[in-house]
């Protein structure tokens, strides 16, 4: 029987779903003030400069992106829910700063301390030992759902509720979400039987130097940080939009609940052609040139609340294919043994961007008006266009895992060789400390029943 063919046991799909949960439950916590906070944060002391407003917004970004890979290194030493716990306090602490801040510079405080609370990678390394390899990408997978779900849901209700119980509210809601999570980890999450490195989900300094001079990968670090740049440049400029439409802040839930909704649905199907008619590259441009055309859209109809409406719609459905195919293409063209390492980079320049793409457009915005904003959206589009023509249509690759009985070194050596001459498998990686064999393989007419065998067999 096929390694993948067997469920998930109860053990695993605990550790999954609470593991999915509590990186859910933070990431509400970053993505609800976003619709908001420009509006919000003009009545404060020292709002009146748009550029520290985009400080505020993006300052989590700055912090995580620095802390996030130290985090999962030290992960290693001192233990997965430690550190967990330790960054789950650090954003409960962030997040009753702003809470009972009066002013825009404790706010950025705040701010600065929820993003030093980087679990992102201690999570998936907790993930990792909490689950075989063979199940691992499906524990991947529901993270991933969760987070977008939960971008969805903020968009929503956060308008919602700035209006039952304000922004201080909304903060103080935060930290307790952070104090639930914690109480999920200590007494929900299971223990792991044994802490250690997984090269296919943990970063690696050894391999840090290959992934950063790989221009395949390197064009997909500037794609996630020029994706999430815009996205929070969005944040900089269409609640004002919206509110010069008619819209108050605690009204634009109306246009953000049917625009979420229908982006959900019409994302599916260009993710569907991209994976299944191995159109990967195809459905990426399209998305990159739809979310211009969006932003050109929120530009000229921004007098019309159905021409701003319809903009987002777009620019949101192209978000989600993006935010979608990116990671997937990143594990196809990354080496197997750096794979950890490349998705720690990747997500790492997701957060910087955040943080540029806030602060350029509060900068923007304080010198040249709103309007400028829109502008270097377009500009960062059209130079991430530029930059992803020259890439290679990804292969119709996926990544296999196979759990091995101990062996030493040359033992590992030989299966690697007979793995690598089987039909179809473009990849292999042993790692015999680790018990795992690692195949990227052809998504059809690769030798299953081979693989099967050898992996049996040793």
């Amino acid at each position: 029987m096929s390694a993948s063919d067997s469920a998930m046991t109860p053990f695993e799909r605990r550790a999954s779903i609470g593991l999915a949960s509590i990186y859910g439950l933070r990431m509400l916590g970053l993505f609800i003030i976003l619709p908001i906070f420009a509006l919000y944060a003009e009545d404060l002391p020292g709002g009146h400069n748009h550029f520290l407003i985009g400080i505020a917004l993006g300052a989590y970004g700055l912090t995580q992106a620095i802390l996030q890979i130290p985090a999962g290194w030290l992960s290693d030493r001192y233990g997965r829910k430690p550190i967990i716990i330790t960054g789950l306090l650090l954003f409960a602490a962030g997040s009753f700063i702003a809470a009972s801040a009066d002013d825009i510079y404790w706010i950025i405080a705040g701010r600065v301390i929820q993003g030093a609370g980087a679990i992102n990678a201690a999570v998936m390394a907790l993930t990792a030992d909490l689950t075989r390899e063979e199940h691992r990408t499906k524990a991947m997978a529901m993270i991933g759902i969760t987070i977008g779900i939960t971008f969805a849901i903020s968009m929503v209700l956060s308008p919602i509720l700035y209006q039952l119980i304000g922004m201080a509210g909304i903060f103080t809601l935060i930290g307790v979400l952070a104090f639930i999570s914690i109480a999920m980890v200590i007494w929900f999450i299971p223990n792991p039987a044994i802490t250690r490195f997984h090269s296919d989900t943990q970063a690696n300094t050894s391999k840090l130097k290959e992934v950063l001079r790989n221009k395949d990968l390197l064009r997909m670090d500037f794609g996630v940080f020029t994706l999430h740049a815009i996205l929070m440049s969005v944040f900089m400029q269409v609640p004002f939009i919206l509110r010069a439409n008619g819209l108050d802040i605690q009204h634009q839930w109306q246009v953000y609940l049917p625009v979420m909704l229908i982006a959900f649905v019409l994302m599916v199907p260009p993710i569907i052609i991209a994976e299944k008619k191995a159109k990967l590259k195809q459905v990426f441009m399209v998305a990159i040139v739809m979310a211009a055309i969006a932003q050109i859209g929120i530009y000229l109809l921004q007098d019309s609340l159905w021409g701003v409406a319809i903009s987002l719609l777009i620019f949101f459905t192209a978000f989600n294919v993006l935010e979608a195919t990116q990671p997937s293409i990143v594990s196809k063209i990354s080496p197997l043994d750096a794979k950890g390492t490349a998705m720690g980079v990747f997500s790492s320049v997701q957060f910087l961007g955040a943080f540029f793409g806030s602060a350029m457009g509060g900068l923007l915005m304080q010198v040249y008006g709103g309007n400028a904003v829109l502008t270097f959206a377009v500009v960062m589009l059209v130079l991430w266009l530029l930059v992803a023509s020259s890439m290679q249509p990804p292969k119709a690759l996926q990544t296999k895992m196979y759990h091995l009985k101990q062996m030493n070194e040359e033992e590992a050596r030989a299966l690697k060789q007979s793995l690598a001459q089987l039909r179809g498998v473009n990849e292999v990686l042993i790692v015999a400390n680790e018990q795992i064999a690692c195949l990227k393989v052809e998504m059809s007419g690769f030798d299953e029943d081979g693989v099967e065998y050898l992996v049996k067999g040793a």
